[in-house]
């Protein structure tokens, strides 16, 4: 599926692009059946065809990856998590960045939205490729913006999002929603708060 996957967002990305340069009628009823037909190569039981074509509408002009930004923040051996509603299983705050935001201001937001803490970025440690490094495979390609930070006020809460915060120690972490971060992933945040002058990593 995830091959597969792959090449229909390819064919998604290419369509779209030629439908926003292009000013010739046939050619963007080409590229609209390319849309139909990467639609259909993927739809099964989970993603129906016309739930894909609502998601994937929303891809207009030159297709790019999504940003999600993540924000750990680490006391010792412990990292702070909350617990997605969603999936009841529990990942680091972060989410998609809204236009207009930079990335700080955007994982800054995230961490007090779905923690209910405040807090200040320390440094970008990771940029990744989700379709390398998490899963299940998700419709949109997508980078992640891993950044550590640390606590600056508030207190926990729960949130629309979010239904438990705590702490929790690297060794012992609780079911992880792995589209979201996984414990590779925070194993290379802790080392970078346990050693500031790590350089980024990426890819």
């Amino acid at each position: 599926m995830s091959i597969l996957l792959d090449r229909a967002r390819r064919l998604l990305a290419l369509a779209h692009t030629g439908l926003h340069y292009t000013e010739n009628e046939f050619e963007k009823e080409r590229y609209a059946e390319v849309i139909r037909i990467a639609t259909d190569l993927i739809a099964n039981d989970v993603y129906r065809a016309e739930h894909l074509k609502e998601i994937w509408q929303v891809e207009q002009g030159y297709v790019t990856p999504k940003l999600d930004v993540r924000g750990a923040i680490f006391r010792d051996d412990q990292v702070l998590l909350v617990r997605e509603r969603s999936d009841g299983r529990w990942t680091v705050p972060g989410g998609f960045a809204d236009v207009n935001e930079s990335p700080s201001v955007a994982i800054l937001k995230e961490i007090e939205q779905e923690s209910g803490y405040t807090a200040r970025v320390l440094k970008l440690a990771a940029v990744h490729d989700r379709n390398i490094h998490n899963y299940p495979s998700f419709m949109f390609h997508l980078w992640k913006l891993l950044f550590v930070c640390e606590i600056t006020g508030g207190t926990p809460q729960e949130s629309m999002e979010t239904d438990g915060v705590g702490f929790f120690p690297i060794n012992g972490l609780p079911e992880l929603s792995t589209g979201r971060i996984t414990a590779a992933q925070l194993r290379l945040l802790h080392r970078h708060y346990l050693q500031p002058s790590l350089a980024t990593e990426y890819d």
